[in-house]
């Protein structure tokens, strides 16, 4: 199977994209899994050929390919409630304009179709995302929170993404949403919802991250398993616990990444809890084919040291199914 492995450029974003592709071919990476801010790719320029064709071949330039684009930010700002500062520091100027919230959601909406758009140019037929939501400020659910409300909000949804997933099936590229908390699918029963949503349409499948899976206490290979035709996108980030104390929190305290007195806190892969081989033996009876992308988020170590060392790990780890079973040689036929 040969799966190739990529880098998501999303964390690398305040680096020039000649430098993080030149940064990724010396490690050794089959590609990139490019993101869609800093320099690395702008959707809005989806019909300029000689835009494209750079991209392109600036990627060869180093011998590499890209098999999926992202777009977390604005997919982000699509459905969210409030729409706030912390929006202004994650979209552009053009997204947000005169931060009027309503408006900054259909220009989100728009820039999710332009993405779509790009990556059928590119010959990428799948594009990483989150969707933003509009209930999940109700998690808590205090004050109570009616059925109504949690309704509305996948309609919500419904309403808003719909019209993009045209677009993506117009161009032949699917999405695939991260599955994350602050999202509308965060977890699996919520999972079930967001696909119940949009009546199950195709364009509409996951990305398989496992690292928001180990905080919140749920089977990220399990999760594989239920929603295998689903998984369009495999991204490979890690998370390490620290509950055993009493005192560190599932939620953590609203402390900055690598503080001790976080409950838990995103590695770079290989240095966690997720269970890597079981996942790995997972994907290979799915038949998942598709990128593994290793996405670089650690607090506590350079970039420079986790991005090679966990091409190292995945490499080692993700191996392909056997050829034949091994109870075959025992027949004497």
């Amino acid at each position: 199977m040969a799966r190739p492995i990529t880098l998501f450029t999303g964390q690398w974003a305040d680096l020039p994209f000649e430098e993080v592709a030149r940064l990724a071919s010396s490690w050794g990476y089959d590609g990139l899994e490019i993101a869609c801010w800093g320099d690395h790719l702008d959707p809005w320029r989806w019909d300029d050929d000689e835009y494209v064709a750079g991209k392109l071949a600036l990627l060869e330039k180093y011998n590499l390919k890209v098999w999926a684009i992202s777009n977390h930010l604005k997919g982000q700002a699509v459905c969210d409630d409030p729409i706030d500062q912390r929006h202004r520091d994650i979209v552009s100027d053009r997204v947000w304009g005169d931060g009027d919230p309503e408006g900054v959601r259909q220009r989100a909406a728009e820039e999710m179709k332009h993405t779509a758009r790009i990556a059928a140019k590119l010959g990428v037929d799948t594009v990483v995302g989150f969707t933003g939501s509009s209930i999940w400020k109700y998690v808590a659910m205090f004050p109570p929170v009616s059925a109504e409300t949690v309704e509305a909000g996948y309609q919500d949804f419904a309403d808003r993404w719909n019209p993009i997933l045209d677009v993506f099936d117009e161009v032949g590229v699917r999405f695939a949403h991260e599955v994350h908390p602050s999202e509308i699918a965060y977890d699996y029963w919520t999972t079930v919802r967001t696909l119940e949503a949009i009546g199950h349409r195709p364009a509409f499948g996951l990305n398989w991250d496992p690292s928001h899976f180990v905080w919140q206490d749920l089977d990220p290979v399990g999760f594989l398993w239920e929603f295998r035709d689903r998984i369009y996108h495999v991204d490979c980030k890690d998370t390490k616990k620290r509950l055993g104390n009493g005192r560190n929190g599932r939620l953590s305290s609203h402390l900055p990444w690598g503080d001790p007195r976080r409950g838990w806190d995103f590695v770079s892969t290989g240095n966690g809890d997720v269970p890597w081989q079981d996942a790995f033996r997972v994907l290979n009876s799915i038949g998942y084919a598709g990128p593994i992308s290793v996405e670089w988020e650690d607090a506590g170590m350079d970039r420079l040291v986790g991005a090679p060392q966990a091409l190292e790990f995945v490499r080692r780890n993700a191996f392909d199914a056997p050829a034949a079973s091994f109870d075959a040689a025992f027949s004497t036929r």
